[in-house]
């Protein structure tokens, strides 16, 4: 849809910020000024596969995905621009014309004016969305272990069973272990297991056996052009749909409301059920809902919610459902646990600049902007607490876990952990939040 004028902001000042909500995990979101340039895509890849890439901000514009906030900076109330709700999420721009700032949307958005300061408006949107599609209250989620930072895709079972000794030894108390990706043979082929991987069986087993819980990571509407499920299933894919490049091969779409990939992807989810796993981490789910040709004629947004119902489906409800590089807006309701902000990593800055792409200040600015989500449309999600001692400015990086609400994993070989080390991830191992942030 074309963009249209939906009001206008005159009462500007050195101090006035505006407030840019991002489309997914990865979009950087934050209050900038007028005149500053917000963080934007390095490149066409990064705009797929970390922004909204339907709708690129032009230059000089502020974009905001469902929500745009304006504070005068004056003291008097804070103008927020908003979509519809979950299902319905237009992009918003404002732009400097003549001293002022012009709004417009790219569909139905409804101007609120909100006392009370930046902040306080935001956990007021917040609020409004939620009702009637979140659950009032959350439960406290308590801590787990994570494989990626210290294993990333080269992962093995032995890992696994490794770090469950060091835990229990070191006293890590982590209640989940979460094997990320690297266990899988292909992207799209999740049931198949990549050779040196080992078993998957076995160490699910273990850490059950050890009166914990599993989870695995899946990105449920990724294929990998290398995969089988590409070459076997073509019409299983969203035409015209590109997901970006990523572990070395194009990305394509499954479409979800073609019967039988809604079938297969079922039958995935149900069969890592079987094996007792209760937490499923889900990546990449911004492909669900890339516009292109499905075997239904729906919107993408329905498509990319029609998705995540059917893994809820099959998975079960007491399972946990953990989103990333997920649409905001539409994981309402659906989603319990939300990666808030891009990933972090040992490094403090971004390569090429880019605060979409993993780094510690791109997820220590991002997820700080976002903690007003927390308990009360999921569980926050701020990433992995890294304290060995190669990861750069670890202990700024562990004031940013401890300032949260939000969940607590650990993402080091415990092996690798040095004295403080230790102690940190002890003292940041503990269960989330339930009162919102």
């Amino acid at each position: 849809m074309p963009f249209t004028d939906v009001g206008e902001i005159t009462r500007l000042s050195p101090r006035t910020r505006v407030f840019e909500f991002g489309w997914q995990s990865w979009s950087p979101t934050g209050a900038y000024r007028p005149g500053e340039t917000p963080p934007r895509p390095a490149d066409d890849n990064v705009q797929t596969i970390c922004y909204r890439p339907e709708t690129p901000v032009p230059a000089g514009a502020f974009q905001g995905e469902g929500l745009l906030a304006v504070d005068p900076g004056d003291g008097g109330p804070v103008s927020v621009f908003a979509g519809p709700g979950p299902e319905d999420v237009p992009s918003i721009r404002a732009r400097e014309a003549g001293g002022r700032l012009v709004v417009s949307a790219d569909g139905p958005v409804t101007r609120h004016e909100v006392d009370g300061g930046l902040d306080a408006a935001l956990r007021w949107w917040a609020d409004g969305i939620a009702a009637g599609h979140a659950p009032e209250r959350w439960p406290a989620v308590p801590p787990m272990w994570c494989s990626w930072y210290g294993y990333w895709d080269k992962v093995t079972d032995a890992d696994i069973l490794d770090n469950l000794a060091l835990a229990e030894r070191h006293g890590i108390e982590a209640d989940m272990f979460l094997i990320d990706d690297g266990y899988e043979a292909e992207i799209g082929d999740w049931l198949d297991l990549r050779p040196g991987f080992g078993s998957l069986e076995r160490s699910v087993g273990a850490v059950l056996e050890s009166g914990r819980r599993a989870g695995i990571w899946v990105a449920p509407f990724l294929v990998g052009r290398r995969s089988r499920t590409f070459r076997d299933h073509p019409d299983w894919l969203v035409g015209g749909a590109h997901a970006g490049v990523m572990w070395d091969q194009d990305l394509a779409v499954l479409d979800v409301t073609h019967p039988d990939a809604a079938a297969h992807l079922a039958g995935v989810f149900t069969r890592f059920q079987a094996l007792g796993l209760s937490h499923f981490k889900l990546d990449y789910l911004y492909a669900g809902a890339l516009p292109g040709r499905r075997h239904e004629d729906i919107g993408s947004i329905a498509a990319y919610r029609r998705g995540l119902e059917l893994i809820r489906t099959a998975i079960g409800p007491d399972a946990a459902l953990h989103a990333c590089g997920a649409p905001m807006l539409p994981s309402i309701g659906l989603a319990d646990i939300m990666r808030v902000s891009p990933d972090t990593a040992p490094r403090v800055l971004p390569k090429a600049g880019d605060l979409s792409q993993p780094s510690q200040l791109g997820a220590r600015l991002t997820g700080a902007a976002r903690e007003f989500l927390h308990a009360r449309w999921w569980v926050n999600d701020p990433d992995c607490i890294m304290a060995r001692p190669e990861v750069e400015a670890r202990e700024e990086w562990a004031e940013h876990i401890a300032a949260g609400g939000g969940l607590r994993g650990s993402g080091d070989p415990i092996a690798a952990l040095d004295a403080w080390g230790l102690e940190t991830t002890r003292r940041l191992m503990v269960p989330t939040r339930t009162e919102p942030s």
